[in-house]
């Protein structure tokens, strides 16, 4: 077992060196991929999700402390490093193949709503709008990400509690997912206000 998450362990930081190794240089002054804002981010979550989602396991499930700590940090790596990667690179393609990689400009509200959900995935340069597109489309990414992190989560967790009904684990993952991402969203939304205020 230890043998398989090593290897899949290798397997994340290798994609990843070979993303950034290609990637970041090739399209540094055509847009902003928001994966590279996305991830460290989730990275500095982490911790607090974890405690939280691990207390709600806890109480929804009836688990000892240990045990709802140990599927908590489970499923959250695999869905930060795994889900939500993902996730990203799907909407990113899917941005593209509809129109989404060239810029319509920043005229009309219509256009600005636009520019931080369809082209969320993959920021058009407009980048004396960053200051307030970023926490936009991190918003507004919170939401497939939190699709993709309950179901990750769900099928981890179903794994590891396999002695509890799966209506049960669905449930407080669900629940456990609602509670973080909705504070995510909460902080998401309180930079995207001060930021806009500043200006």
């Amino acid at each position: 077992m230890s043998k398989r998450i090593t290897a899949v362990g290798k397997l994340v930081l290798l994609e990843w060196a070979i993303f950034f190794y290609f990637v970041t240089p090739a399209y540094a002054d055509i847009g902003l991929p928001m994966i590279f804002i996305t991830v460290p981010n989730m990275l500095l979550a982490i911790i607090p999700v974890i405690g939280l989602e691990s207390y709600i396991l806890l109480k929804k499930l009836k688990l000892t402390p240990k045990r709802s700590l140990l599927t908590s940090t489970v499923v959250n790596v695999a869905s930060t490093f795994i889900g939500i990667p993902v996730a990203w690179f799907i909407l990113a393609l899917l941005q593209i193949v509809t129109g989404g990689g060239r810029a319509y400009g920043m005229n009309t509200l219509t256009q600005k709503i636009l520019s931080v959900t369809w082209q969320a995935p993959w920021l058009i340069p407009y980048e004396s709008s960053y200051y307030w597109m970023v926490p936009a489309a991190l918003c507004f990414l919170l939401i497939p990400f939190f699709f993709i992190s309950w179901l990750i989560e769900y099928i981890l967790a179903k794994r590891i509690l396999s002695d509890i009904s799966s209506q049960e684990v669905k449930k407080a993952v669900f629940t456990a997912n609602l509670a973080s991402y909705g504070g995510l969203l909460i902080i998401g939304l309180f930079i995207l206000t001060v930021t806009i205020l500043r200006q």
